[in-house]
């Protein structure tokens, strides 16, 4: 029995990451035990070591992270790929960026309903921009992070100000 749940536990973290270490393939595996087979050693140590981590886990934690994996399987390929390239641009961020983002993200769960509503239409409207735009927007946006605080403010200020008139 403990032999079955040390496999089923390696197999839920196999499928876990099987996104970030299988490589690519002209045949992808199609079972965890096929992917787990075609890894490198240190892959195999370092899903070992994701499995022992598991295990030291609450139980409660256990099945929380299960229940995102089942959420996960059920979603359409194209939303899996959209969430892997979030996070993709999520790594790439530096710690500040991340943390700053982190809170950005705690002050909008804050928001009532429907300023929270009208932010996603301005995220959706941004999304169907034309490329050339959006990548002015993203220029715009690290020519932001490169301002001190102090000129951030000002920005904001100056742009309050042209509201106004």
């Amino acid at each position: 029995m403990m032999k079955r749940l040390d496999l089923a536990a390696l197999g839920l973290v196999v499928t876990l990451l099987a996104g970030a270490t299988v490589r690519a393939e002209t045949e992808a595996p199609r079972t965890a035990a096929e992917r787990f087979e075609r890894m490198t050693p240190e892959e195999k140590e370092a899903l070992r070591a994701k499995l022992r981590e598991f295990k030291s886990l609450p139980p409660d934690e256990q099945e929380r992270i299960r229940g995102n994996l089942e959420r996960w399987r059920k979603l359409p390929p194209e939303e899996r790929e959209r969430i892997r390239a979030n996070l993709r641009e999520l790594k790439r961020l530096t710690p500040p960026e991340r943390q700053a983002l982190r809170e950005r993200v705690r002050e909008l769960r804050k928001l009532p309903p429907e300023e929270r509503a009208e932010m996603r239409e301005r995220v959706r409207q941004y999304l169907r921009e034309h490329p050339e735009k959006r990548e002015q927007m993203m220029e715009n946006m690290r020519r932001w992070r490169q301002l001190s605080p102090e000129q951030r403010q000002e920005v904001r200020e100056r742009l309050r100000e042209r509201r106004r008139r």
